[in-house]
């Protein structure tokens, strides 16, 4: 008896759509979206740490001084 009433209940909330649910054109647009405002912003925030360097606001860190002026790490001029 336990397991008619199970399989019931179960038919019974198959049948009835969530209200809360988004088919896949809709998530694949919220994904594309997010991952542009992402790019965006991560973008924005490279541009404003070079404009900083360049201004002499901020120091450069290790691999920054290393791609913008590797003779730094030239031993051969020592």
């Amino acid at each position: 008896m336990g397991a008619e009433a199970e399989t019931g209940q179960e038919k019974q909330g198959a049948e009835k759509p969530r209200p809360n649910s988004i088919t896949p054109a809709q998530f694949l647009s919220w994904k594309r979206q997010k991952d542009a405002d992402a790019s965006a912003r991560k973008a924005e925030a490279e541009r404003k740490r070079a404009e900083d360097i360049a201004s002499g606001a901020v120091q450069m860190n290790g691999r920054e001084l290393f791609l913008h002026e590797p003779w730094v790490f030239d031993d051969a001029r020592l």
